[in-house]
């Protein structure tokens, strides 16, 4: 009687390989970071608005008279108003086209199917606006200095918190956009209120600066809340209180109106 031969029963079978765990939440957020960080900064376009265009608008309105920017010096009352500019630039126009786009091509909705998921694809997101308006603050804050500009340095906590607070009304009003209107819309839209705001928002020059309609109204609404806080902190040394609660209300409405009303396709 010949030996006996192992059944297929009993022969050792291939095993697939164990999934793999996800990385943890700090390092899946932080390449999310860097991932939205990449894109702007490869974008003409987004760069142009991020970046140069302020750079330009603080050489041209602080070298040239141009524009009246009424009595005092122009180099205090404008370099508060570029890095309010500078942060509608990034917090908004950027964010919500980049958002919009994304959404249109199913990113969004990839995304939030992975281990990411939707929290650390909005975390992504913040952060990466935080990255570039660090580099954005460096950069135009360097040049003012260069040009002769001194900011109060007690004026400079309370100028920080109104930073953030306008970050957060900007970037929930960005989401709230890209997640309710076409891509196209969305590029549009932003692009349009960024003029906007720019030329009558007070976001650059002081209020009193606008038409009686326009300087009555400016200081209520978020534009001209961030540049008249950043006025008042870095010029005056001063607390301003009713800007920042302006901007306190703003960023949670407008959070609270994104966060009901976003679609993520």
């Amino acid at each position: 009687m010949s030996p006996t031969t192992p059944s297929s029963a009993s022969a050792p079978r291939p095993t697939p390989d164990a999934p793999r765990a996800a990385a943890p939440a700090a390092r899946r957020i932080g390449a999310q970071v860097l991932l939205e960080t990449r894109t702007v900064l490869r974008n003409g376009e987004q760069l142009l608005i991020t970046l140069v265009l302020p750079v330009l608008l603080l050489v041209v309105l602080t070298r040239t008279d141009l524009v009246d920017v009424g009595p005092g010096d122009r180099m205090a009352l404008v370099a508060p108003g570029i890095l309010a500019l500078a942060v509608m630039s990034t917090a908004f126009t950027s964010q919500a086209i980049t958002t919009g786009f994304d959404r249109r091509n199913g990113v969004l909705r990839l995304l939030a199917t992975t281990p990411l998921g939707r929290g650390g694809l909005v975390a992504g997101k913040v952060g990466a606006v935080l990255v570039l308006q660090a580099g954005q603050v460096t950069v135009l804050s360097a040049v003012a200095v260069t040009l002769g500009w001194r900011p109060e340095p007690a004026g400079i906590p309370a100028a920080v918190l109104a930073l953030l607070l306008g970050t957060a009304a900007f970037t929930s009003l960005a989401l709230l956009l890209a997640g309710v209107l076409r891509a196209e819309a969305v590029l549009a839209v932003a692009n349009l209120l960024w003029v906007l705001l720019l030329v009558g928002g007070s976001v650059v020059l002081p209020a009193d600066q606008l038409p009686g309609p326009l300087a009555a109204l400016a200081p209520w609404q978020p534009a001209g809340a961030l540049g008249g806080a950043l006025r008042a902190a870095l010029t005056d040394g001063a607390a301003p209180a009713v800007a920042l609660l302006v901007l306190t209300g703003w960023a949670a409405l407008l959070g609270a109106a994104a966060t009901r009303w976003f679609r993520w396709d």
